[in-house]
């Protein structure tokens, strides 16, 4: 039977740029997670009798309100949901789903690497049909929509048996329990040379996965151990947890420190890696070599023809604006297109679609490629483990090499997190009033050549997004860039991501925060970080 209940509206679900997240608590209260799938609903047409995927990173609340949503989604008209056994879908998985099966749509719960619990992170976000995240037109709709709802939609059933695969019926719906990771281990066998990774790992290549309590677990062993022959305990923390056992699912330098610890020892494994809570965000660490992003992207790029899937090149590149220049000397040598778009995965869709990029990346530990419509964490682990296969050599020769190719671009992002909103926004407003005057400036050796508020024109669908993060870019190639995330629940987290261009081949040994020292320093004149903020120093630095 459907009911529909009548609720009222809140003001506070506008989605960023990943959906919306909240503390656990906001999404316990009364018709708050109803009335943003309703309003996703209102603001979607054509969908009566169409397939919706359901899925999410498995921590506290995800069940839930996938239990909500599959309800809602019966309710609302929807001909057929699939759905992750045990709830379980990491968000590149889900994007295959979407995309394998033609689905309508999907829904994702997640908030990504934020840590979970019963005080922690949710978030619920929608992907349209392409597998990836819903465009802003899209979200503006679903926040416009948020704001003015009476009443929603929902089957009065019992809830629905996640753990069993098989198929079952509500309200003239249909429900598929599907095993999570079967559709995307074997879109990953299609891609890479898994026979090639298997000799490598039986001639005694040693490899070791961070699973972070988190999505990745199941993927990474069934893949990495199962179909790859890495040793049982390859994959580590591979159970996810509601709470991803306490601790924070972001694979950086300070979360996953252990492994950083474990790469760094004289009996390192040959290459180490992790992903976050839903499995689209990477960490790889060659034995006594971390390897940021930004280099990451553009090493997978120039090396991608490695792997089968991705043999015959690559159409484009395309990068987040505050993701290192690395990326587009290769595509330069390549001849191909670069394009720079603002943070989030969704203004690579329509490169991705007309076929003008085939592998993307941001900074922030995403990576991907036209596969699906997502990053993709362990996506980028198997292709950096297929280049490893075929070029015999190590993590460090394949960096050092490819700086001494193409140059190198020292590169550190500071997070300032929790920073009060309204601080943080003077910051950005204050940087804003600097712009018209910075360009000609000089900070000791450091001449600024422009100054501006990115913006962003889709070469695709021309539409334009303003305000992107304020760029101060300095003669030579060095610039300072200053963002606010739209990724946390508190407060606001300032980014400032700082990059220096060095050719010199005797010059790339020098340690990153000394090699950028001086543009840190004219980065805190410009902006005041410190008196506005009352920070002395970042929360994280990568």
């Amino acid at each position: 039977m459907i009911r529909t209940v009548t609720t009222t509206p809140y003001g506070d679900q506008k989605p960023g740029t990943s959906g919306l997240r909240k503390k656990v608590p906001v999404f316990q209260q009364k018709n708050y997670a109803e009335n943003f799938i309703q309003s996703i609903f209102d603001s979607l047409e054509g969908f009566q009798g169409e397939t919706l995927v359901i899925g999410g990173d498995g921590r506290f609340y995800n069940r839930e309100v996938i239990q909500i949503a599959i309800k809602m989604a019966a309710a609302n008209g929807f001909g057929r949901v699939l759905v992750g056994r045990g709830g379980i879908l990491s968000t590149p998985a889900a994007s295959n789903v979407i995309r394998k099966y033609k689905a309508f749509g999907g829904i994702v719960l997640s908030a990504s690497h934020n840590p979970g619990g019963p005080t922690e992170d949710f978030g619920i976000k929608y992907n349209i049909g392409n597998g990836g995240p819903a465009p802003e037109k899209i979200t503006d709709a679903i926040f416009a929509r948020s704001k003015v709802i009476d009443s929603y939609k929902i089957s009065d059933v019992a809830d629905i048996n996640l753990d069993a695969e098989g198929t079952q019926d509500i309200d003239g719906m249909t429900i598929t329990v599907i095993d999570p990771v079967a559709d995307y281990a074997e879109l990953m066998e299609s891609l890479f040379d898994f026979g090639a990774i298997r000799k490598m790992i039986e001639g005694g290549f040693r490899v070791v996965f961070d699973a972070m309590s988190a999505v990745t677990g199941p993927y990474a062993k069934e893949i990495i151990e199962k179909r790859l022959g890495a040793p049982k305990g390859s994959v580590m923390n591979f159970i996810p947890l509601p709470d991803f056992g306490g601790h924070h699912p972001d694979p950086n330098l300070v979360h996953a420190r252990a492994l950083y610890e474990t790469m760094m020892a004289p009996d390192a494994p040959d290459f180490g890696a992790a992903s976050d809570g839903d499995g689209d965000r990477n960490l790889v660490i060659g034995r006594g070599i971390f390897i940021t992003p930004s280099d990451s992207l553009a090493m997978l790029a120039a090396n991608a023809h490695l792997a089968p899937g991705y043999a015959k090149g690559l159409a484009g590149i395309a990068r987040s604006m505050p993701t290192s220049g690395a990326a587009d000397r290769v595509a330069e040598k390549l001849g191909i297109g670069i394009y720079e778009t603002p943070t989030g995965w969704k203004f690579f869709g329509n490169l991705l679609d007309e076929g003008m990029a085939t592998i993307c990346g941001e900074e922030s530990a995403g990576t991907g490629s036209n596969h699906v419509r997502e990053k993709d964490g362990l996506w980028a682990v198997l292709l950096w483990l297929n280049i490893l296969a075929v070029r015999k050599e190590s993590a460090l020769d394949i960096v050092k090499n490819h700086w001494a190719t193409y140059g190198r671009n020292y590169y550190s992002r500071h997070d300032y997190e929790e920073v009060d909103s309204d601080a943080a926004n003077g910051l950005i407003a204050n940087l804003r009033d600097q712009l018209a005057t910075l360009p000609g400036k000089s900070f000791g050796a450091l001449k600024v050549a422009t100054a501006d508020d990115f913006a962003y024109n889709d070469p695709v669908d021309h539409s334009v997004s303003k305000n992107q993060g304020i760029r101060i870019l300095f003669e030579g190639g060095s610039r300072v860039v200053f963002r606010l995330s739209g990724t946390g629940t508190s407060g606001a987290t300032l980014r400032v991501y700082i990059e220096r261009f060095e050719p010199d081949a005797s010059r790339h040994d020098i340690e990153t925060q000394t090699a950028l020292a001086d543009l840190i320093a004219v980065a805190e004149e410009i902006a005041s970080i410190k008196t506005r903020t009352g920070r002395t120093e970042p929360s994280v630095i990568t």
